[in-house]
């Protein structure tokens, strides 16, 4: 097969799209990749890359075409504004002029924005070839909840928008079941919707690396929150949560995000001793993060949007065996309760993630069985060559 593949991020930058592209490559298919410049999440250009410099890249066999855009900087509305805006109209000249030959397929990778399918559908019309979309950030659903954007003339634009990128799509790929049924309410249930759910990095199904060195966690039962410390992950109520078991219960945060400011202000102003906030490591040492914590924490905002997901952190949990524990939406505590892996709630029901906290940390016999489930749960439904067979027999079909 001939593969072209859009997506606003790709490697060096960290997104699941770099497996497809790369497993794709090994498997006998060619590869072509339409993105952009490098510069997330630190908001400026990775080193080596600029707006003007490096258009083309092949890296493993894979053909890259880079298109310019401006940098997300500190994600603030008009910086993300004009990052989205840029890959679009850069991204969609590329797609006339640059991007040339024959393809079978074109994928579209849409995490946010959904407005990366955009040059895909003149790649689409110029081959004439399907296009299908792996949809792993809901819009306009996310924009809301996560965004802030409430103007009810944006939002008609953005479903408008959304409606016809469906619509344009041959095959939908999800990240999440839940995501089924807000894109049937758009499209209707003719159009073909299939369920392919992230994975883990391969690193996280192996034995961890003891010699990277690593901060020193306090005495105690530790939780472990690891990403995006951001607006979505409902800083709120593990503050909450962590005051109702001061001296019983650990938090510690290892990533970054705009609401750190926001956790270290108030770990101050309210005194509060047991949150520990490590910031952000490199990937490769979130295995030895993990293997030190004795429970992982998912947090989720309470939006009807977060009802629908199941964040990628999940599997990259299950995939290292731990027990979980949740503040979450429904299709997220579903997958807990389904697999027997730990204990969820509701999103802002701090008092009960503060009690299954302190029920985890009291029986070990528990999270034996909940860090045994994990692993198993993980290899039965989303271990990496099952899912590249599977996305390999799509683009296939």
């Amino acid at each position: 097969m001939n593969i072209l593949i859009v997506s606003q991020y790709f490697y060096p930058e960290d997104f699941k799209v770099n497996d497809i592209a790369f497993e794709m490559k090994k498997r006998g298919h060619s590869v072509t990749v339409l993105t952009g410049k490098p510069n997330y999440p630190q908001g400026s250009f990775f080193e080596g890359y600029s707006f003007f410099g490096k258009k083309e890249e092949n890296i493993n066999g894979v053909k890259i075409i880079r298109c310019s855009l401006f940098p997300r900087g500190n994600g603030s509305g008009i910086r993300l504004l004009l990052n989205y805006l840029s890959f679009v109209i850069f991204g969609s000249i590329a797609a006339i002029f640059r991007v040339k030959g024959k393809f079978d397929v074109v994928f579209v990778h849409e995490v946010s924005p959904i407005t990366v399918a955009l040059p895909a559908i003149l790649l689409k019309k110029k081959f004439n070839c399907p296009m299908y979309l792996w949809v792993l950030d809901l819009w306009p659903e996310s924009v809301t909840a996560a965004g802030g954007v409430k103007n009810k003339y944006i939002l008609v634009f953005l479903k408008a928008l959304v409606r016809y990128i469906y619509n344009y799509s041959d095959k939908i790929l999800v990240s999440s079941k839940g995501f089924i049924s807000s894109i049937q309410n758009l499209v209707g249930r003719d159009k073909e919707i299939v369920y392919f759910p992230n994975w883990a990095e391969e690193i996280f199904s192996c034995p961890p690396n003891n010699a990277i060195e690593l901060p020193n966690y306090p005495k105690g039962f530790n939780i472990l929150f690891a990403g995006n410390i951001g607006e979505s992950q409902n800083v709120e109520v593990i503050i909450e949560a962590a005051k109702l078991t001061k001296g019983k219960i650990n938090w510690i945060f290892v990533g970054d995000g705009r609401k750190r400011n926001m956790l270290e202000q108030a770990i101050v102003e309210c005194g509060i001793e047991n949150i520990h906030v490590f910031g952000r490591y490199p990937l490769e040492t979130m295995p030895a993060f993990f293997q030190k914590a004795n429970a992982m924490l998912i947090t989720l905002k309470n939006e009807e949007i977060f009802d629908l997901i199941v964040p990628a952190k999940m599997q990259a949990y299950l995939a290292s065996g731990k027990a979980i524990l949740g503040a979450i939406g429904k299709e997220a505590s579903d997958m807990v309760h389904e697999a027997n892996v730990g204990y969820s709630c509701k999103p802002d029901d701090y008092r009960q993630l503060a009690s299954n906290a302190l029920k985890l940390s009291e029986d070990d016999t528990s999270i034996a069985l909940f860090e045994r489930n994990s692993k198993d749960f993980y290899e039965k439904n989303f271990e990496r060559t099952i899912l590249m067979d599977k996305i390999e027999q799509i683009l296939k079909d």
